[in-house]
């Protein structure tokens, strides 16, 4: 018997599902066949397949213009779009430490294709030729957009910029990448890594029934006997508000205020020295002063001073009143019998306090009329009586994680509109937070609509085996806020992949999302899902009525808190001169004009501070309040007609939601509201104007 060649014993290598074509339903990612090993290799094929395409386009012979340039370069690298969209968004929602490797090994990678494209000379001339050779008139305002968000990237990434300066951009470039990825590892492992275990009853005291179930479930799911309080919101949350014990809020308001910034492996403060240096070193680079000029420059806001007027107008609106909200909460805690200063550690427990005397009224009262599956069945119900959307399950579609839903959306006439996946549960391997983001934009190319695939990733309260997944009435609204992100990407109507949805600037991303936030208080929105998930009781009138009381409940407290934030990032980002100094009293020098408690040593929030570290909003985070000022104000005219009017919503719809990044958003803004926005809605949505805080 002869023996065969051993390598005819070797099976075929399987196929990479990431490089074929996704024989699924819709084209969805094949989450069931993914494997860790392919996503290298697919990175690695997808980037060589864009350099073909990029290069085609610079090569080209024939005479630039609008289509084979800038229309083609919009559509160039679709096949790393698509890989990156999966693994990028896996690995903030279900990571481990193999996919953080990968994404250590492939971000590099990524950020030289791109920069290769900014620093392709001759792409660089047919994108300049068709910016001054094309009749501008003769362009949809789609285009005239395109047109220029494309010669403007080229222009600031460095494309007039001599070759060694070039190199010096591409390094940077690559570095800030792996920095971004290592800060955001090392947050997630500090957020994972502390638990305070309790076995003592005692130990429980003021917990709300639902925290006490969260932290049992969380020792039961670690194998352990008794309690256990983690650093995730829906464990520290409830604990910093409720917990009669001082010794413990202090505990874990310190071990969730030093998280990265303590002498040990996961440290971000050399990270985020290093993140803010190479930021300002790539402005200069490019002729700005500062970070912060730089981005700036393409926002609604313009300028670095126009972000700092309007969060000193917003201080002297709030500062005042949020002081004398500190002194109340401190004479109140004294007539309880505390005979100390209070502390960030103190606030949220004293207000709480104060706020159910007050107001006769309990936050955590608000669970049993929010179980997660009646308000997403509730904000179904709310678009398709603003837009006429309908949803429909389907199980059939590959996810991530068990835990991961995904549904059909269809519009107004029955036709298929996007996908749209729901994740709500925190677990080890995704990040804190929620946010909305998409495996696919929409957008047309030769006669076909691509649909998007949208998803909105949470961390809710888990079910327990003594009760469902019940939201407080914070959590319900930070889901109508993800939700009006996922509007935004879902009812986008452009051509362009670059301008679909969510793709607008950093100040204006927020409108579709903060707007939704205005129902959350509305009785007849609350009318169509909130009933008791025991009795089936509908939400008491008198309860929604002290929702609404309660709204602007150290409004102005919370107002600071978030221009602490936005002087932080600015401060961060207007830097002139590389920083050498101590992090920690950086900051503490940024957020003093608005402090309102004494500084707690050892303790940093920019090491976890990955909005702007490890995300998109570097000298944008003020545009969460420069938001607020443009929803208070479109919100009016809802108000005005009534919230379910159908022709506001269609104008909404047509004028924002549809429209992405197709055209300046003050024009798109002015075509809904037929003026420019004032922050006078938002003083008076929140009680500061002068005259009503009196």
């Amino acid at each position: 018997m002869t023996k065969e060649n051993p390598a005819s014993d070797q099976k075929k290598p399987a196929q990479n599902p990431l490089l074929q074509p996704f024989s699924t339903p819709f084209e969805t990612p094949p989450f069931h066949l993914i494997r860790h090993e392919h996503y290298k290799p697919a990175f690695e094929a997808a980037i060589e397949q864009g350099r073909s395409e990029i290069e085609a386009i610079a090569e080209a012979t024939i005479t630039p213009d609008f289509d084979n340039t800038i229309g083609a370069l919009s559509y160039a690298g679709d096949q790393l779009s698509k890989v990156s969209s999966i693994f990028y968004n896996v690995n903030h929602a279900e990571t481990d430490a193999t996919m953080q490797q990968i994404a250590r090994d492939v971000s590099p990678m990524v950020t030289d294709f791109y920069n290769d494209i900014l620093f392709n000379e001759k792409l660089f001339r047919r994108v300049e030729y068709v910016s001054e050779n094309t009749d501008k008139e003769k362009l949809t305002p789609e285009q005239n957009m395109l047109l220029r968000k494309t010669y403007k990237s080229f222009v600031r990434n460095g494309a007039n910029l001599p070759l060694k300066e070039k190199e010096q951009l591409r390094e940077i470039s690559r570095e800030l990448s792996e920095l971004s990825l290592k800060f955001n590892d090392n947050l997630l492992a500090e957020t994972n890594n502390w638990t305070l275990h309790l076995t003592d009853e005692k130990d429980l005291a003021g917990l709300p029934p639902s925290a006490i179930d969260t932290a049992f479930q969380a020792a039961k799911d670690k194998n352990l006997e008794g309690w256990l309080i983690t650093l995730h919101a829906p464990s520290f949350m409830p604990f910093m508000r409720y917990s009669d014990l001082r010794h413990l809020r202090e505990r874990v308001f310190r071990a969730y205020t030093t998280r990265a910034c303590k002498n040990d492996d996961h440290n971000n403060t050399k990270i985020l020295t290093r993140i803010a240096n190479l930021r300002l070193k790539r402005a200069n680079l490019l002729g700005y002063k500062t970070h912060a000029q730089f981005v700036l420059e393409e926002t609604m806001a313009k300028s670095p001073e126009k972000v700092n007027g309007f969060l000193q107008q917003l201080s002297d609106a709030a500062l005042p009143i949020a002081r004398n909200e500190l002194a109340e909460v401190q004479q109140f805690a004294a007539s309880l019998g505390f005979d100390d200063e209070i502390k960030p550690w103190d606030w949220a427990y004293y207000a709480e306090k104060l706020r159910k005397q007050r107001y006769d009224f309990d936050e955590e009262l608000t669970r049993p009329y929010f179980r997660l599956e009646d308000v997403t069945t509730g904000i179904f119900d709310f678009t398709n009586k603003l837009w006429g959307l309908t949803y429909k399950v389907n199980s059939e579609i590959p996810v991530y994680h068990p835990d991961v839903k995904v549904y059909e959306v269809f519009d107004e006439k029955g036709e298929f509109l996007s996908l749209l996946y729901l994740d709500f549960f925190p677990r080890e391997g995704k990040s804190s937070g929620a946010w909305m983001t998409s495996f696919r934009e929409q957008y047309r190319r030769e006669g076909v609509d691509y649909r998007p695939q949208i998803s909105i990733v949470c961390n809710f309260s888990k079910p327990t085996d003594t009760r469902p997944s019940l939201l407080t009435f914070n959590e319900m609204t930070t889901f109508l806020h993800e939700f009006g992100h996922a509007l935004h990407g879902m009812l986008s109507q452009v051509t362009y992949p670059d301008l679909s949805g969510t793709n607008v600037y950093r100040d204006f991303v927020e409108l579709p999302s903060q707007i939704l936030e205005n129902w959350a208080v509305e009785k007849e929105f609350l009318d169509l899902f909130a009933r008791h998930y025991e009795t089936g009781a509908p939400i008491p009138g008198e309860m929604v009525e002290k929702i609404i009381k309660t709204r602007n409940f150290h409004a102005a407290y919370a107002t600071v808190r978030q221009l602490s934030f936005g002087l932080n990032d600015m401060a961060w980002h207007s830097l002139t001169h590389p920083f050498e100094g101590d992090p920690e009293t950086f900051e503490k020098e940024a957020m003093e004009p608005v402090r309102l408690f004494n500084p707690i040593p050892g303790t940093m929030m920019s090491a976890s501070f990955s909005h702007i570290f490890a995300g998109g909003y570097a000298a944008g985070y003020y545009g969460y309040k420069w938001a607020e000022v443009l929803d208070a104000d479109a919100f009016s005219v809802f108000k005005e007609r009534g919230i379910f009017d159908r022709e506001t919503a269609a104008a909404f719809r047509e004028s924002i939601l549809s429209k992405g990044g197709s055209e300046h958003p003050m024009e798109l803004y002015i075509q809904f509201r037929g003026k420019e926005p004032a922050i006078d809605a938002l003083l008076e949505r929140d009680g500061l104007k002068p005259e009503i805080s009196k």
